[in-house]
């Protein structure tokens, strides 16, 4: 048996993997040493073989809670990725499986390799009504890429649409396919008409040098981007400081940036209620946005997420917050599970690409319900 983790997203560090069923394993920190919880890695050479795998500093991550009743995620093939048996006593976490071919991936949730996120951006370019531009090249040398969708015009309505700010959260990126691909269908007429009255600014990953590191949380200097929003470094944080400009040049009537959480088994919004800010118009705008989403989409709903701020306590170092409060907007942050949706469970593959896909698209309806009220 062999374990790797050199690839692009790979993450774990072997300690012992002379007995198939005792592999001891650790999840190596993000740079700076604040955050560790994303775990890839491939296993070679163990076909038929009864297998655990027991990750022994489980317990010290970034999110031990979220541990508890989590189900890791494995590919024969790193397209279709479904859940294994899996254990969490406080310290340890220990999978268990019998791979029945001699290569298996087992993952916190199914990857987003930067090569997929490329063809991803090619793949929109296709699309007469799309634009690509680079905001700035990271620390690491990787493009930070704005697609800029529809034409801008007198009155028309401005969209930023951004994910993967936290690298391990790759949901954010599965649910970008499902975003763009609806948005770029020319036979979807919802589609149609929110370009007629929309400008969509589209940064698939915020955070390309986290992604290939294999990092949960920071960038390439080991920085939290969504906690960089309020004074946002050129040498440290750039991708947030020339996307916060971008902005500034645009203005922003609408931002949603997707996210995953760790501990939470259900798809939510965290809206700005604590800016200053804050109104009864902005109340409507992110009430009618959640209403319309979770009538579309029974995968989202309202009751549970995190708890309102107070009023003028946000978090203004936050996306949402900073966003919200600066072009006085409606500005959310959309969160989905590492695990399974509690209310509309699929035990095989819990949540997953595909339902990232599909929660993506039904956001459309979302913005266009809203779009009046903008």
């Amino acid at each position: 048996m062999h374990i790797n983790q050199r690839f692009d997203g790979g993450n774990i560090v072997c300690l012992d993997a002379s007995d198939p069923s005792a592999v001891q394993l650790q999840i190596r920190s993000d740079v700076g040493d604040e955050h560790k919880q994303w775990f890839y890695f491939q296993v070679l050479d163990a076909r038929d073989q009864a297998c655990r795998f027991d990750i022994t500093n489980a317990g010290e991550v970034s999110y031990p809670n979220a541990f508890h009743d989590y189900q890791a995620v494995a590919s024969y093939d790193r397209e279709f990725w479904f859940r294994v048996p899996t254990r969490y006593d406080g310290q340890t976490l220990t999978i268990e499986h019998s791979p029945e071919t001699d290569s298996i991936y087992y993952a916190y949730f199914a990857p987003y390799s930067f090569e997929r996120h490329q063809q991803l951006i090619a793949a929109t370019l296709v699309s007469p009504r799309v634009q690509a531009d680079t905001l700035c090249i990271t620390p690491d040398g990787h493009p930070l890429t704005r697609l800029t969708i529809g034409e801008p015009a007198s009155g028309k309505k401005v969209c930023w649409v951004i994910g993967r700010q936290h690298p391990g959260e790759t949901m954010a990126e599965w649910w970008m396919e499902g975003f763009l691909e609806r948005l770029l269908d020319e036979q979807d007429s919802l589609s149609r008409q929110l370009l007629e009255h929309c400008v969509f600014h589209v940064v698939p990953n915020m955070n390309p040098d986290g992604s290939v590191r294999g990092h949960l949380r920071c960038n390439a200097h080991g920085r939290n981007l969504n906690r960089e929003w309020l004074e946002p470094s050129k040498a440290f944080s750039p991708e947030v400081y020339f996307v916060r400009e971008a902005m500034a040049k645009t203005g922003v009537d609408l931002c949603l940036d997707v996210h995953g959480d760790e501990e939470l088994p259900y798809n939510f919004i965290a809206g700005a209620e604590g800016i200053p800010a804050w109104n009864t118009h902005m109340a409507e705008q992110l009430n009618t946005f959640k209403s319309v989403l979770q009538t579309v989409c029974p995968d989202f709903q309202t009751e549970a997420g995190y708890p309102v701020a107070e009023p003028g306590k946000a978090n203004l170092t936050l996306c949402t917050a900073y966003v919200a409060e600066h072009h006085q907007c409606l500005a959310m942050t959309l969160e989905m599970p590492f695990k399974d949706t509690t209310t509309t469970p699929m035990p095989t593959t819990g949540w997953s690409p595909d339902r990232c896909q599909r929660l993506g698209a039904a956001n459309l309806d979302a913005m266009w319900q809203v779009l009046p009220l903008l």
